[in-house]
């Protein structure tokens, strides 16, 4: 049996039920709890094609609570999913029917004393939500509804015990902030005001309002824009929502950037109309590894919830603090092998670093030499002898490398050695090509020492790992100027999504004003705007010869998460520093010159 809610223009009355018939039934003796509480004991169901309607579920049992629900629905204008039993090959409906009944028997006899047990059971039993379904023969949602009763406030709860709030009220409330439980609570005590129910209470919460200038973190006599009074000049409400918008989003950086000085591990800001679902969390300290969420209303209400971990990461916390011998910086350490950077993102950013390093390799064969008799003493991935071929299933990076300036600038040499070579200018790499080593042999001796030592470093600029700490090691000592090598591309920004490393990314190419003004916008409108920054456009002034710090020789980070590019670089960089300044034979320019 697999419990699922299922929607009502999806489902139609079988043939072989018993109600089945052109006159509907006589639903009014459950009409009333469905219309307060909604159905609760699932309907019997199994799919359509057997009766002709591909895409539907035909009601075995349970028909009547299907005509009142769709009773219900007509009178509030509201349809919800009912929950159902979906019958295997097999099941005996009148045996399924029995066991739900049966398990839906043990349930407390109201939504709130069933939130109390299910709370309870989550937090002491650690059971999950899935688990307290399968206990009472409930579908998710249903037990998701209820936990969701602990959003509101404690009076907002006995109301609807008590009957005097109904079922579509109660959903829309438990969506509500504190604040607007509050103000509707004031309204619903009121003798002279109207206080709205179901549809229009969703509207009253969720429709076209303005900002009120209480929901401000920022001082109102710094804000520039135009404030309108009510009548009584108790209140405010903002003209420009988005230049509330800036104002505020730039506040709330600040406030995470508080939060982050006091010591939180972590402050994650949360995208508006998102809400936060105290039951999906569990309350930890911040010496624990708490962290910070805030969750920001669609009316610009912010509330900051502090000390939380989900239930994942508070599960994972507790195994850690099970063994010996860890400390908090062990602990932390685990919360932050999250790599900063996609597995696509990082094969990108090794490539584009290995053809910039190998194409400046070229016009330093004393290095070349010495990195081959390092690769022969110590060996290497790639020294069977194998070329790196810059493989990449992603079609966007393989075109963004190969259309590089430092590739094009390294397929120059590498041409102008296949000549010396007598090797088919078509030949795709030097090593690997011919067929008679000793006609090679040959070859190389009559050429000289000039024409061998770029041969050398084109050979090896080939079979140079790519995504190895020798790249970071060579391109840093040889100073690799990434602006002159590499062009950004949409290649790149596709391939970023994650929102704290775009943020910081709009604060290097944008300034910090920027990017605390549009921290809580989503991803896709943050990258627009360094885009716009790059380009010059919208206004924008354009940033020139920005190469973002992934490419940079040496490599840092946007965050304090693994990336493994910096972890390459600092295991070689004691080796790097206070070698001598390398002297390149030729200008490392003259061939793309020309």
């Amino acid at each position: 049996m697999q419990l699922a809610n299922i929607d009502l223009g999806k489902l139609f009355v079988s043939k072989t039920n018993m109600r089945q018939g052109t006159k509907p039934p006589d639903v009014s003796d459950i009409l009333a709890t469905v219309k307060a509480r909604g159905v609760i004991v699932p309907l019997i169901v199994r799919a359509g094609e057997d009766e002709g309607r591909p895409g539907m579920f035909a009601i075995i049992a349970g028909a009547r609570r299907f005509h009142a629900a769709t009773l219900a629905a007509r009178e509030c204008g509201e349809a919800d999913a009912l929950p159902c039993a979906v019958m295997e090959a097999g099941d005996d409906a009148a045996a399924l029917e029995a066991s739900l009944i049966e398990n839906i028997a043990r349930l407390d006899p109201d939504e709130v004393a069933q939130w109390e047990s299910f709370t309870r059971l989550i937090q002491k039993e650690r059971r999950s939500v899935e688990q307290i379904g399968q206990t009472f023969g409930l579908t998710e949602l249903h037990v998701r509804r209820v936990l969701a009763l602990g959003n509101l406030l404690p009076r907002i709860r006995t109301l609807y015990r008590e009957g005097e709030i109904n079922a579509a009220s109660i959903r829309h409330l438990t969506l509500a902030t504190k604040a607007q439980q509050k103000a509707w609570l004031a309204l619903f005590d009121s003798e002279d005001d109207y206080c709205p129910t179901g549809q229009q209470l969703k509207a009253w919460l969720f429709g076209g309002v303005s900002i009120s200038t209480k929901h401000a973190l920022f001082p109102l006599e710094t804000y520039k824009g135009r404030i309108i009074a009510d009548l009584f000049g108790e209140d405010g409400v903002f003209a420009d929502a988005d230049q509330f918008w800036r104002a505020q989003n730039a506040a709330i950086a600040a406030k995470r950037d508080a939060f982050l000085a006091e010591g939180w591990s972590e402050v994650e800001v949360m995208e508006p109309g998102q809400y936060f679902h105290s039951w999906e969390y569990e309350r930890t300290p911040r010496d624990k590894g708490g962290k910070v969420f805030i969750s920001i209303s669609h009316q610009g209400e912010v509330e900051c919830h502090e000390g939380w971990l989900s239930g994942r990461e508070a599960k994972k916390a507790r195994a850690l603090e099970a063994q010996d011998g860890r400390t908090e910086a062990d602990r932390q350490a685990v919360r932050d092998q999250r790599s900063e950077t996609t597995g696509p993102l990082q094969t990108y950013i090794d490539l584009h670093r290995h053809a910039a390093t190998r194409a400046m390799l070229t016009d330093h064969p004393a290095v070349a030499l010495r990195l081959m008799v390092a690769h022969v003493i110590a060996g290497s991935p790639l020294w069977n002898v194998r070329v790196e071929d810059q493989h990449v299933r992603n079609e966007a990076i393989a075109t963004s490398v190969e259309t590089s300036a430092a590739e094009t600038l390294f397929d120059e040499k590498r041409r102008a050695v296949l000549a010396l070579l007598d090797f088919s200018p078509d030949e795709p790499n030097v090593t690997g090509g011919g067929d008679d080593l000793a006609a090679i042999f040959a070859r190389l001796i009559g050429l000289g020492d000039h024409d061998v030592m770029a041969i050398l470093a084109v050979v090896m600029g080939e079979t140079m790992q790519a995504g190895s700490a020798i790249v970071e090691a060579v391109g840093t000592y040889l100073k690799v100027d990434m602006a002159r090598l590499w062009t950004r591309d949409d290649a790149l920004f596709d391939l970023i999504r994650d929102r704290q490393v775009v943020n910081a990314l709009l604060r290097e190419v944008a300034g910090k004003a920027v990017a605390d003004g549009n921290v809580a916008e989503k991803v896709k409108t943050q990258k627009a705007i360094i885009r716009d920054c790059l380009h010059g456009a919208n206004g924008r002034k354009p940033v020139e010869g920005w190469v973002p710090k992934w490419l940079r020789f040496p490599a840092s980070s946007y965050t304090v998460r693994p990336f493994a590019t910096l972890a390459k670089w600092k295991q070689v960089e004691p080796l790097i520093k206070g070698l001598p300044v390398p002297m390149p034979q030729i200008d490392p320019y003259a061939i793309a010159a020309e």
